[in-house]
């Protein structure tokens, strides 16, 4: 049975947690975790018993190497899957240089570029609101482009705009609002409020 004891966790089974999220359909086995994360084998070997014990990794046998992969049906996957996506890569970056990249009011990350899938055409992986300093903003992208060796489709309204969009009922923001989102950034609640609040 899941509980919230399950999510109780060391500083191994961050890193674990980290490495299967930033590539969700990869499969690693124990050396090669132990390589990339940095830690010892044994405390490894324990983190992944115990994540396979409890149902957010599975495992296979394929040789003479067990691999082990995320199962997508973990009643707590998507729940960790955003906390990992706020707090590693670029939404860690976000909140961190949220003063040098200007007044942003809203950061947020489509649930497919979460999940690590493309756009289709016309959407956007991330949405910034507010008053953005954006040669701050390239930077932290080209950086995360360079990182996930892919290029990031991303646009930035200021507030105003924003809110314009909304009361013209505009089809680019009405998919961002009806669309499965992360928050990185500002509230859920105030975000798809009809009225956005005034700048601090």
């Amino acid at each position: 049975m899941t509980t919230l004891q399950d999510l109780m966790i060391s500083r191994v089974r961050v890193k674990i947690l980290n490495l299967f999220f930033i590539q969700v359909e990869e499969m690693y086995y124990v050396r090669q975790i132990t390589r990339e994360i940095k830690e010892e084998i044994n405390a490894v070997r324990r983190e992944l018993e115990r994540m396979v014990g409890f149902g957010l990794l599975k495992n296979e046998q394929r040789g003479n190497r067990v691999y082990y992969y995320l199962n997508k049906n973990y009643p707590f996957y998507k729940e960790i899957e955003q906390m990992v996506a706020k707090t590693t890569g670029l939404g860690v970056k976000l909140r961190k240089y949220r003063r040098k990249l200007g007044q942003v009011q809203f950061a947020m990350f489509s649930s497919k570029f979460v999940s690590g899938s493309k756009p289709s055409k016309g959407e956007v992986d991330i949405l910034v609101i507010g008053d953005v300093v954006l040669p701050e903003l390239e930077q932290l992208m080209k950086e995360a482009e360079a990182k996930q060796e892919r290029e990031i489709n991303y646009a930035v309204f200021t507030v105003q705009e924003f809110e314009f969009r909304k009361t013209r009922r505009d089809p680019f923001v009405m998919d961002v609002l009806y669309g499965g989102r992360v928050m990185v950034i500002g509230s859920e609640e105030e975000f798809v409020d009809r009225k956005l609040p005034a700048r601090a």
